[in-house]
């Protein structure tokens, strides 16, 4: 027929194709309708948060009733509807799958290696279990593991963040799909999640006031790096304890610092100072101990000399000679008490939307690197 007619054989040609364009975009239309819709996605419709959409959803009266039915109705529409497993896990003492999700920066720190303890003993208590992964610092590291938690479907995770973590967006995946999520130590101030934290600033305050009423004047300070919560709150310690001493706070003698290799490399530097300092603070144990094997090293006598002190009080504060005198972070009562909110959570004696922020009291340690 297209031989003997080219008008009627592009015709049907074009035909053809129209009614090809049309089945392919209806597929499309069904695969895009078949993607399961999330909290999160009705969220970002009437441009709230995914809590007022939970809330809404459970008929809460927190939400005005206009709302309410807006937000149903919208999911009704979109064939949205919860998931039944989470919500009776949430509103439930006997849970499906106990498992907690747990990162640890690094193993070989006295301070996480008690903390861990602190949380496989307290969720043993409760019939849980952890799942351990290290995110060895590393950013890339610690999204991929979040990803893989949230595909072994952990009832929660506890975490500590890697130094070098800028991006929240892989913690904010797991808030969304509902899983709770407590911070410990280094906290994550860019989602909006429940924390354990130590005292830090009263921590170091404390510390560099004993050295200052011990005779001190020029104290240095080794810390961590300033994106983190923990070393902005110790390193104001240190500079408030300062001031409220009369004490002038000098840029020369404070560092990055926060191993036991680095401080055996840079303390030399500071003490061929013209104006070294008669004492130092450091941020952890190990790099205090760094600090203290340089100084002997250097034939200066230690507290005679030099005080120095530390934060964590972990063995080998005792294994050190002299004794390292250190602030004593508690990081067994720190996984305690980060279990303990996480199992709440999802046994739903908390709700899962509240932000708990609960702090460790720390307390000085004195032992012979001070006078």
């Amino acid at each position: 027929m297209c031989n003997n007619n080219n008008k009627e054989c592009e015709n049907n040609i074009r035909n053809n194709f129209l009614s090809l364009h049309h089945q392919l975009s209806i597929v499309r239309n069904l695969m895009k309708d078949n993607t399961p819709m999330t909290m999160k996605d009705i969220a970002r419709e009437f441009g709230i948060s995914v809590a007022t959409v939970s809330r809404a959803l459970k008929d809460s009266p927190r939400i005005s009733e206009e709302r309410r039915k807006a937000i149903q109705q919208y999911a009704r529409e979109h064939n949205f509807y919860p998931n039944a497993i989470g919500e009776a896990l949430r509103h439930s003492r006997i849970m499906a799958t106990k498992i907690i999700g747990v990162i640890v920066p690094e193993f070989t720190h006295y301070y996480f290696s008690s903390i861990l303890t602190g949380i496989e003993e307290a969720a043993a208590a409760r019939g849980y279990h952890i799942m351990v992964s290290l995110s060895g610092e590393q950013y890339e590291r610690e999204a991929r593991i979040c990803e893989n938690f949230h595909r072994y479907k952990v009832c929660g995770v506890i975490v500590s963040q890697a130094k070098d973590t800028k991006n929240y967006d892989h913690y904010q995946k797991l808030l969304d799909a509902g899983i709770p999520i407590v911070f410990y130590d280094r906290i994550c101030t860019g989602v909006n999640a429940s924390r354990v934290v130590v005292d830090d600033y009263m921590g170091a305050y404390n510390a560099v006031t004993h050295l200052i009423e011990t005779g001190c004047r020029r104290i240095a300070f080794y810390g961590g790096p300033m994106q983190l919560e923990i070393s902005k709150n110790r390193y104001n310690g240190y500079v408030d304890a300062l001031l409220k001493h009369g004490l002038t706070v000098d840029e020369k003698i404070i560092r990055v610092c926060d191993n036991r290799p680095d401080a055996e490399a840079l303390t030399p530097e500071i003490l061929s100072l013209d104006n070294p300092p008669d004492a130092f603070f450091a941020v952890n144990d190990d790099t205090a101990i760094g600090i203290l094997y340089t100084v002997k090293h250097a034939g200066i006598r230690v507290p005679e000399d030099i005080s120095i002190c530390g934060f964590t009080n972990g063995q080998r504060a005792i294994a050190c000679d002299p004794m390292l005198t250190t602030v004593e972070q508690r990081g067994h009562r720190v996984g305690e008490e980060a279990a303990e909110i996480l199992m709440d959570k999802v046994e739903g004696l908390i709700p899962i939307e509240k932000v708990e922020k609960r702090v460790v009291r720390t307390r000085l340690v004195i032992r012979g690197t001070t006078r």
